[in-house]
This record gives C-alpha cells, sequence and structure tokens, in this order.
C-alpha cells in the first residue's frame, strides 16, 4: 500500500506542479507568466497577472506538498481548489478530455481527496516528521474547503463577457 501511495503521490503531485510552472513560466511548454495571465483573462477572470501568479503558485506548491507527502490534507486541499477551478472553466465543453473538458480536473481533485482521506503513507514527510495519522476530521474539513473555496473564488474573480471582447481589457485588468 505504501509504494502505491508513493506512485500515485509522486505522479499526481508532478504532474499538478509542472501545470503551475506552465503558467508562470516558459518551462514545460508554458507560455511565461504574460501567457498564463492572458489565459485567465480568455478564461473570464479578473486579476490578471495577480490571478496567475497566485494559481500557479498554487499549484507548484500543492503539488510539491503532494509529492512529499508533506502536510497532505492541506496540499490536497489547495490541489482541490486550483483543480476545481480548473473544472469549472473547463465545464461548459462537457466531460471528455477530448473536447476539452473537465475529466482530467476531475480526476486530480478525486485523487486528492483519496490521499485526503487515506494518508501519503509511511514513504512521506508527514510519516518521517511523525504528523500521521491525520484525524479524520482533517482530511474532511480539506475535502469540503477545498473546492467550496474554489468555488467562492470563481464568483468573486469572475468578470462578465464584456462587448468586444479583448479590446483594452487586458490593459487595464492589472
Amino acid at each position: 500500500m505504501d509504494t502505491g501511495l508513493l506512485v500515485l503521490r509522486l505522479a499526481v503531485g508532478l504532474l499538478i506542479a509542472g501545470h503551475g510552472v506552465q503558467k508562470v513560466s516558459f518551462r514545460l511548454g508554458g507560455n511565461g507568466w504574460a501567457g498564463g495571465t492572458e489565459e485567465f483573462r480568455r478564461d473570464g477572470f479578473r486579476g490578471g497577472r495577480l490571478t496567475a501568479l497566485v494559481a500557479g503558485a498554487s499549484q507548484i506548491g500543492s503539488g510539491l506538498f503532494l509529492a512529499a507527502g508533506l502536510l497532505t490534507p492541506l496540499a490536497a486541499m489547495a490541489a482541490m481548489g486550483v483543480m476545481t477551478v480548473a473544472g469549472t472553466v473547463k465545464r461548459p465543453k462537457g466531460l471528455w478530455v477530448q473536447n476539452d473538458g473537465y475529466e482530467y480536473p476531475l480526476v486530480l481533485v478525486v485523487v486528492s481527496a483519496a490521499l485526503a482521506l487515506t494518508g501519503p503513507g509511511r514513504w512521506s514527510a508527514d510519516h518521517a516528521l511523525d504528523l500521521t495519522p491525520w484525524p479524520a476530521w482533517v482530511a474532511v474539513a480539506a475535502i469540503v474547503i477545498g473546492p467550496a473555496s474554489a468555488l467562492l473564488t470563481r464568483v468573486v474573480l469572475h468578470r462578465p463577457a464584456a462587448t468586444g471582447e479583448g479590446t483594452g481589457y487586458a490593459q487595464t485588468a492589472e
């Protein structure tokens, strides 16, 4: 079981972190911070550069913490949050990833929730620091707070589509 959790944490954590790196840099096929900023604007978010920075940093941090098995419920909560936001963006396109749907973010949310519930396993920073097992209420709180905070973030940062979308907004949204 511990080996399986290690493999799962490494794969999912590093994929989430890599997704964040793409938001704020040219590494791993990213379009740099400006590209991440423009992506959020296209997806209907306020905040421009700050939104891209916070989302990228949240993905990098939560992904690396999940991979390490460090503060696992909190890392899972942050990962569920950023990936729930991604899912809300892709929701209008349906479930399946081949149509740019929310299948991939949903899988990452579910795996993060499962890691919050199971714990990171013996080969983890949490175990080495004697933080495991986490109380069940911590995992449940993480599973509720992560997606709930994402939905609140989506509501607060969403902007209605303007007439002539893309003209002038990019200069004023900082």
